[in-house]
């Protein structure tokens, strides 16, 4: 039983780091994106539906050993929160606001991905924005030893 484990086990991390590797993707996937997150968590659905009625082609795998897909995509323990997707040779983990996503799809900025760290109150998925609702959203740099960057401020309703 422990060697199938250990041998489903890699079989994931290679699929993961593989994903996460960037890549060219041709204009009919451009806007599909992999999640993986725990199947009892609500926000994590939130956040998942908001981005498939903004169009994008959305894939939920669910695990309950979310620790290990951050460790395989290489998410510091600070910039971690909730779930984590994968497109288009970019990670987003956590609550990346819809603005931010499409940003990146424009930009194309030479990063790992995107991360909105901890679970902050407004953001995608984590209910209603208000004029209290403020939080940053950063990058998440390539290679070891790299410090996340803001990207940009989320303030009130934005």
């Amino acid at each position: 039983m422990t060697i199938k484990k250990n041998l489903l086990a890699g079989a994931f991390a290679a699929a993961l780091v593989s994903a996460a590797l960037p890549h060219n993707v041709s204009a009919e996937t451009s806007e599909s994106l992999t999640i993986y997150k725990s199947p009892y968590c609500g926000c994590c659905s939130a956040w998942s539906d908001a981005l498939e009625t903004a169009g994008f082609q959305v894939t939920v795998h669910h695990t309950e050993d979310m620790d290990r897909v951050k460790q395989q995509v290489g998410i510091s323990e600070n910039m971690q929160s909730c779930h984590t997707a994968l497109m288009e040779g970019y990670v987003l983990e956590g609550h990346v606001p819809l603005a931010a996503v499409q940003r990146l799809l424009a930009e194309r900025p030479d990063v790992k991905g995107l991360s909105v760290p901890g679970m902050p109150a407004g953001s995608l998925g984590m209910g209603e924005a208000d004029e209290d609702t403020n939080y940053t959203v950063f990058t998440l740099p390539k290679g070891i030893g790299g410090k996340p960057a803001i990207y940009q401020h989320v303030n009130g309703k934005d």
